[in-house]
C-alpha cells in the first residue's frame, strides 16, 4: 500500500520530468540562449508519514510512522529522522501509544488500540520543536461486491470494473479508494462523498490509463483494491493532492500550491512539519480478471 509520501515524492518525479522535456524543448528552439531555471530552496523540513491504518476485522496493533527530512528538488532520497519522541494519545479516553524508535527513521509500536469514532492526537518532539495533529477513527463499509465488464469505459474492447458498497444513512461520509494493478508505480486515486448518495449503494468505477497502451489490462491480470473511510479535513486534503498529481506536466494547468498537512507546531507556527497524520479502517480486495 503505498504511503502518502511515497504519493507525492513520485508526483514530484512526474514534474521532473515534465521540466527535462520543456528544457529540451527549449534547447531545441534556440541555439544561443542561456536558460536559467531557479528552483527555491529551504531548510530541511521534518516529514512525518504517520498512516495508522486498521484493517476491517483486524487486531490493528501494529503500527508504524516514520520521520525524515525534506530533500532539495532534485534530491529525492529520505533523510531518516532518530532521537523524536513519538507519541499517540486517545484523546477520548486518554490511552496513550508510545512509538519506539528503531533507528532508522522507523517508529513502531505494537499495543495500538484503534476504536472507531474515537479521536487521537499525534505528538512528536523533535530538536526541541513539537510537532501535532490529530484525527477521528472513521469507520469503512464492506466491499459488497465487484464486477468487471468491457462496457461503460473510453474503450469498449478493455475490461475494467465497479466496486460496489453500501453507504450508512443519516451521517455525512467520505471515502478514498485507490486500485493498483500489476507493474503499475501509482495506484488510481479516487476521493469522493455521499453528499448527493447518502444512505444508497455507492460504486467506484476503475480502467486502465486509455493513453498506455501497453498496460491493456487482460484475463488473469490482478488489482489490489483499498477502501478507506475518511474525515472530510483528510477528503480535501486528498482532492486538492490527487488535481495537482493529475496535472503535473500539462503546461496550462494551474501552478500548484504548497499542500500543507494538518501538522502544527503550537510554539512555532512557521516551522510546521510536512506530511498527514490519519486514522483509518479500510478494507482490502485482490481481484483477478476472468475472460
Amino acid at each position: 500500500m503505498n504511503t502518502l509520501i511515497e504519493i507525492i515524492r513520485k508526483n514530484i518525479l512526474k514534474s521532473k520530468h515534465a521540466l527535462k522535456m520543456a528544457l529540451l524543448g527549449l534547447i531545441a528552439f534556440s541555439c544561443t540562449d542561456v536558460v536559467d531555471i531557479s528552483v527555491p530552496t529551504e531548510a530541511p523540513r521534518l516529514v512525518i508519514e504517520a498512516s495508522l491504518g486498521w484493517e476491517k476485522g483486524s487486531l490493528g496493533n501494529n503500527q508504524t510512522i516514520k520521520l525524515s527530512l525534506s530533500t532539495p528538488f532534485y534530491d529525492l532520497t529520505p533523510s531518516p529522522v532518530t532521537g523524536a519522541s513519538v507519541r499517540v494519545e486517545n484523546v477520548t479516553n486518554g490511552d496513550v501509544f508510545i512509538f519506539e524508535d528503531q533507528q532508522d527513521g522507523r517508529y513502531t509500536t505494537a499495543d495500538f488500540e484503534p476504536i472507531i469514532n474515537n479521536t487521537y492526537n499525534l505528538e512528536v518532539i523533535y530538536n526541541n520543536e513539537t510537532y501535532t495533529a490529530q484525527e477521528t477513527l472513521i469507520p469503512v463499509p464492506e466491499i459488497d461486491r465487484i464486477e468487471q465488464s468491457r462496457i461503460g469505459g473510453s474503450d469498449e474492447e478493455e475490461l475494467d470494473l465497479t466496486i460496489y458498497f453500501s453507504d450508512p444513512e443519516n451521517e455525512v461520509n467520505f471515502y478514498y479508494a485507490t486500485f493498483l494493478e500489476g507493474n503499475d508505480l501509482l495506484p488510481l486515486r479516487v476521493v469522493l462523498s455521499d453528499e448527493f448518495t447518502n444512505g444508497n449503494e455507492m460504486s467506484i468505477f476503475y480502467e486502465e490509463n486509455e493513453a498506455d497502451e501497453a498496460d491493456e489490462i487482460l484475463p488473469g491480470d490482478m488489482v489490489d483494491i483499498y477502501l478507506f473511510g475518511i474525515t472530510e479535513e483528510y477528503y480535501d486534503f486528498l482532492d486538492t493532492l490527487i488535481e495537482q498529481g493529475d496535472n503535473a506536466g500539462d503546461p496550462f494547468a494551474t501552478v500548484p500550491i504548497r499542500l500543507k498537512g494538518n501538522f502544527i507546531n503550537p510554539e512555532n507556527p512557521d516551522d510546521y512539519a510536512f506530511g498527514y497524520f490519519r486514522v483509518t479502517e479500510f478494507v482490502n480486495e485482490v481481484y483477478t480478471f476472468v475472460e
